[in-house]
């Protein structure tokens, strides 16, 4: 258990940290989710929209602690190559 002060105030700011990392990623999982729907219906356009959505999210989260920019960076990679396959009709 926390003692002095200072320790105490860093076991609130954790757990308000957390909460939002927890939140964050939620919301790139459900944005990644909505984004791989589109890619199995092979619906392009949409694809292309929930791609620029997804990005959005990996950008703001990479801004943040939540997330390292490389880790966002190639999860946009992996993405862009299955939109660039479903725009090519693979």
């Amino acid at each position: 258990m926390a003692n002095s002060a200072s320790s105490k105030k860093r076991v609130r700011q954790n757990t308000v940290r957390r909460a939002q990392n927890v939140s964050r990623k939620s919301a790139i999982r459900t944005q990644i989710r909505k984004f791989e729907e589109a890619i199995r219906a092979n619906d392009a356009a949409t694809a292309e929209s929930e791609y620029q959505k997804v990005t959005k999210v990996l950008d703001q989260a990479s801004m943040t602690s939540t997330m390292h920019k490389n880790t966002a960076a190639r999860k946009k990679s992996r993405l862009a190559r299955k939109l660039n396959d479903v725009k090519s009709g693979s």
